[in-house]
This record gives C-alpha cells, sequence and structure tokens, in this order.
C-alpha cells in the first residue's frame, strides 16, 4: 500500500477539518486543515519538480519542526523522491559523511545553514515556501506502491559509521496502521508533537499516526521543559510521545497541574531510550497514568509495545506488535528459553530494505528475512520482552544515539591526545551521557571541549575529561572500559 492512499483518508476525506497548528517563531499560531495541507503540499511538489528533482532522487533537508517539514514530506511521497533526514545539531563531519553517502539533489534548510552544506545545492526554505505560495495546487503525483523508499535514514553500527537505512512507504504504512491500531488512536485524538521530526520517532511514529488517524495535531519547535505545562494546559492533548529526558523534565510539574493536564490526557508513550522504572512510578503517582513504553529502530521502525489495555510491565518493552514477529535467539542462532539472555531478531513489513550503498551491511544485519537487532533481550513465559543492553557500547542521551568511536576518532586528532576512550555515564535527566577518558601530554580540557563543539553535535560532546596513565587493555590490545575509573558527575 503506497502512503499516499492512506493519508487521501484525511487530506481528501477530511478535507475541511481542522489538522494541524504550528506557532511561528513569534509565538503567533496558524491553523491548516487537511484541504490546506493537500493545497500546499501540490504546490511543493510542483515547485521541487520545476527545480529538477524527480522520482527516486534523494532530497536532504536540515529543519527545526515547523509547517515546512510536513509540506516537504507529503510533497516527496507524492512525487516518489527519497527524503533524507539530517539531524539540526550536526555539524561539517557528521554532515559531511551524510552529503557524502546519499549523494541528494539538495539539501531544504534555513537561511543561516546554507553555508554548512557545501558541495551540494543548498536550498532556503523560506524561498521554497515563497515559491509554492505561488504555485499550482493541482496534484502532481508519481505511481508508487509499498516497495517505493521514501526515505534515507542515517543511524550508526557498531563501528560508528553512519549507514543509510532504505525506509519504503509500505515500512511507514504498515508501522502506522500498527500503531494506530495497537493505541487505538483515532480522529477524536489531539495530539502534541515535541518530537524532533528529523528522527523517525517524531517522523515515522508522531507524523504517520496523525496523518493516518486524521487526527488534529498541534507542532511545537522543540520540547522547553518551562513551557511544556503551558502547552499541555492551553492545547489539551490526549496523546503525546516523547523520550525519558521529557519525563524527567514533566516530573517538576505541581502535583495539581500534573493532576489536571493527567485527566485529559488519554495516553502518554516513552521511546528511543530505557525508560527508569522509578520515572514511571513517579509519573503515574504525579500524572494518573501509566507511561507506555514501546521498542523500536530506526532500521525497523516498531517493533514491540506495552498494551494499551493490560498491563504496562515496568521495565519491559511490552509484546510485538501487530504483523511483526520477534525471535530471541543466542550466538549460534538458536532460541533461548525465557527468562535467558539472547539478541532480539525481527521480520515484518515495518523492517527496512537494508542499507544504503552498503551490501556488506546488509548481509551482516539479515539472516533469512529476519533482521539482527543487535539489541539483547530477555522474554518472559507471558510473552514480555525486556530489553537488556546492546551488543555494541552505545550510549543514548535523551533519545539521541552516540556512538563512542566517532568522538574517540575525533579526540586523537587533538593536540596531545594519544589515546581516547568514551563510555557512557549514568545521568538522572538524559539517561546516559558520554565520558572521554584521555592518555596524552599537557591536555587542555578546555580546548579539547572547544574542538569537539566544532565538530560534533553538543549532545556527543563529553560531559566530563578525565585525563589517566594509560588505557587499561587485553592481551590482544581491546580497551577494557569497564576497568575504567568511576567519574562522580553530582560534583
Amino acid at each position: 500500500m503506497s502512503l499516499l492512499s492512506l493519508y487521501d483518508l484525511s487530506l481528501v476525506g477530511r478535507h475541511d477539518v481542522a489538522a494541524l497548528e504550528v506557532a511561528d517563531a513569534s509565538g503567533v499560531s496558524r491553523t491548516f486543515t487537511f484541504g490546506d495541507l493537500e493545497a500546499r503540499s501540490n504546490a511543493w511538489a510542483h515547485v521541487l519538480a520545476a527545480r529538477g528533482v524527480v522520482a527516486g532522487d534523494r532530497l536532504a533537508f536540515c529543519l527545526p519542526n515547523r509547517t515546512a517539514v510536513i509540506d516537504l514530506w507529503i510533497a516527496a511521497v507524492k512525487l516518489a523522491v527519497i527524503l533524507v533526514p539530517i539531524n539540526v545539531l550536526y555539524r561539517g563531519r557528521e554532515i559531511g559523511h551524510i552529503v557524502g553517502d546519499a549523494q541528494p539533489r539538495a539539501v531544504v534548510t534555513t537561511a543561516d545553514r546554507l553555508a554548512d552544506f557545501p558541495g551540494v545545492p543548498a536550498w532556503d526554505v523560506d524561498l521554497l515556501e515563497a515559491e509554492a505560495s505561488a504555485a499550482p495546487v493541482d496534484r502532481r503525483a508519481t505511481r508508487s506502491d509499498a516497495s517505493t523508499p521514501v526515505a534515507l535514514v542515517y543511524t550508526s553500527g557498531t563501528t560508528g559509521v553512519a549507514k543509510g537505512a532504505v525506509l519504503t512507504q509500505g515500512n511507514f504504512a504498515a508501522n502506522a496502521l500498527a500503531l494506530v491500531t495497537t493505541w487505538e488512536i483515532t480522529a477524536a485524538d489531539r495530539y502534541l508533537a515535541a518530537l524532533p521530526l528529523f528522527h523517525v520517532h517524531g517522523l515515522g511514529n508522531g507524523v504517520q499516526c496523525w496523518l493516518v488517524s486524521g487526527c488534529h495535531m498541534r507542532l511545537v519547535e522543540r520540547f522547553e521543559h518551562d513551557k511544556a505545562v503551558g502547552w499541555f494546559e492551553d492545547y489539551a492533548p490526549t496523546l503525546f510521545f516523547g523520550v525519558p529526558t521529557m519525563y524527567v523534565r514533566l516530573l517538576e510539574t505541581p502535583p495539581d497541574r500534573a493532576g489536571a493536564i493527567g485527566a485529559r490526557m488519554r495516553l502518554f508513550v516513552s521511546g528511543s531510550a530505557p525508560l527508569p522504572a522509578q520515572v514511571l512510578e513517579a509519573f503515574a503517582e504525579r500524572f494518573g497514568h501509566v507511561i507506555l513504553e514501546r521498542y523500536g529502530m530506526t532500521e525497523t521502525l516498531m517493533n514491540v509495545s506495552n498494551p494499551l489495555v493490560g498491563e504496562r510491565r515496568a521495565g519491559t518493552v511490552g509484546l510485538p506488535l501487530p504483523m511483526t514477529a520477534v525471535r530471541i535467539l543466542d550466538e549460534s542462532g538458536t532460541a533461548v528459553a525465557d527468562g535467558e539472555t539472547g539478541e532480539l531478531w525481527v521480520r515484518g513489513p515495518n523492517v527496512c530494505d537494508g542499507y544504503w550503498n552498503r551490501p556488506d551491511a546488509t548481509a551482516a544485519a539479515f539472516v533469512e528475512g529476519w533482521f539482527r537487532t543487535g539489541d539483547l533481550g530477555t522474554r518472559a513465559p507471558d510473552g514480555y520482552i525486556t530489553l537488556q543492553g546492546r551488543r555494541s557500547d552505545l550510549i543514548i542521551a535523551g533519545g539521541f544515539n552516540i556512538y563512542p568511536r566517532e568522538i574517540e576518532e575525533v579526540l586523537t586528532t587533538l593536540p596531545g591526545v594519544r589515546e581516547a576512550a568514551v563510555v557512557g555515564v549514568a545521568d538522572p535527566v538524559r539517561g546516559e551521557v558520554p565520558v572521554a577518558y584521555l592518555v596524552g601530554d599537557g591536555i587542555d580540557a578546555a580546548a579539547v571541549e572547544a574542538a569537539l563543539r566544532d565538530q560534533l553535535a553538543s549532545f556527543k560532546v563529553p560531559r566530563a575529561f578525565v585525563c589517566v596513565d594509560a588505557l587499561p587493555r587485553t592481551a590482544l590490545g581491546k580497551v577494557q572500559k569497564h576497568l575504567l575509573p568511576a567519574v562522580d558527575l553530582r560534583r
């Protein structure tokens, strides 16, 4: 099934119904109907086509949450164009790799960031919007189906080298149908969207569930904990998707205001990083809601979810979603017994087609139609799955993936640094934060931090820099990160 055939239930079937509310930089809100979105995306499709964009082209965007991202997404579906989301926090090194690998036709971004994309056409989003305002609004569409690629989303493997997961229209459609059905999302819901749309959590879950269900969405540029309570009170949403860091911040809400918000809400969902059991329990006490935790990946979208009706078990990610099969296997590929740890393998229409221009990585990740997630977990006798960590040393900070090797490679290029090791340290707000251990002579930690901020996204910059005489290693030279001295970040 193509995404457009699903969207038409809202874009055409609910043409005059209010669909989207977006506040601009000055705080003034605009409201759009589904008919407005149909017309706007048609105009964007005409503008992109006039600029030479054709089916199969990659078109990158590096944008904060705004209406243009929605327009661009729907227009890309109509033209069978492959969108490449780029994290707005990324800088030269990270951008260079994605652009060099994906080879996009152009990058759509804000005027202040046009210079961040050398070697590829960079299009000012405001100029595109101005062109679209004068463009035809009749539908311009290209034939597509479930197998048509629609997004190339970059994730990282255990080596730290970013890989582009090729996600199809069928992947997004199956994921949305599974979530809308399982979480009973309907046109009566009101969805407060604070997740970034360059991430599959916000784009693959939030936007798709909104469009498929025909509910109302309020889009904010980013989550701001000092404003969030006001958003909940003003907009009165029934549905919210967040990461654990957001829920930690929401626990600062005064009990009386939290109770009033909870009384109007229907469902809080958490993902992208493990939700601490104590946060789930404290949130339930303050807001009167047990957060629904689920598990997914960039390559697979959503795989597993705690139930809407029934026990939402603390510390678990729940049960396999409709159309998705999950196995838990040992290193030999044999199923483990209940309660024993193994690697999660998944299969279903939600799983990507493979990695862009990486047949080696695709072959390593797929075995007879099953995708090896690299995540370790156990299954209870009643089917609930609990994640036990990753085969790699991935760090997840506030819902963002951080691969230590990428940071280590940059560190060892800096003056005085001979060796470096980066590990994740528990943090009460972000879940984990990176800490760097450095070996060298005359290392200036402030200069090291400044250099990293020029080359990496802010969330990847280590919270602390610890100088040590040597890194502990095995006889074969592998760094034993668990033997590094502990760091107390509370000081």
